[in-house]
């Protein structure tokens, strides 16, 4: 017998269950190994049900990946106290993102995993998310960078470049901590703020690295 509401709900109350569902559905199961067979028995409804509110099963997928992007974004910025020195911004930056992502691992498998690895529209999705979180950490390293100069030593190229490097470890690092037992949000969040911090310090203090003066690539 199929799913039987047992009272009536809002529509976006309803529509909230049916998105859990399948965010779950789809971050456990993969998307091309989910039915909505599957995501309408788990939010209690009936499959018509799912497909009058949410349509194919591709829109339901990229519905998931914009839901779990906006959030992710909207907590990163809202751990971050504007009001820290720059290091201490980072670090609360961090803190943040890896505790949504432990704490939503299944939002975190669809973003990471499932709507990559499915090309298009999905990439695009979770390209517009990314593209904003590089954004935000970019002003994060940029402002670091001006309170160290005066005239930020920094060139645009370059902060956008580390800005671009610190996502790419994080999202890495967020897989293998959500995959590895005992690894808690803030001991992954110290490990990339360990591995990154000491370089931008030292690059917006004018000391970075350099190549050897023979390596002429």
């Amino acid at each position: 017998m199929g799913a039987v509401k047992s009272k009536r709900m809002p529509r976006a109350v309803r529509e909230r269950q049916m998105m859990d569902a399948a965010v779950q559905t789809f971050g456990q199961r993969g998307y091309r190994a989910a039915s909505m067979d599957e995501i309408a028995e788990l939010a209690g409804v009936s499959k018509p049900l799912v497909y009058l509110y949410l349509h194919s099963k591709e829109d339901l997928f990229s519905a998931c990946i914009r839901r779990e992007a906006e959030a992710l974004v909207a907590a990163v910025r809202a751990g971050v106290d504007p009001e820290l020195p720059p290091d201490g911004q980072l670090w609360s930056g961090l803190r943040a993102f890896f505790t949504h992502t432990a704490e939503n691992p299944d939002g975190w498998a669809v973003l990471h995993r499932q709507a990559r690895s499915h090309g298009e529209p999905f990439i695009s999705e979770v390209v517009v998310m990314r593209d904003e979180i590089v954004a935000f950490v970019t002003g994060l390293i940029g402002a670091a960078a001006r309170e160290a100069h005066r005239d930020p030593a920094l060139a645009d190229r370059d902060v956008a470049g580390l800005a671009q490097a610190l996502v790419g470890a994080a999202e890495s690092l967020a897989g293998w901590a959500n995959d590895t037992p005992g690894v808690s949000a803030k001991e992954a969040a110290a490990t990339l703020m360990n591995f990154a911090w000491a370089g931008l310090e030292n690059l917006m203090h004018a000391r970075p690295w350099q190549p050897p003066v023979d390596d002429a690539s």
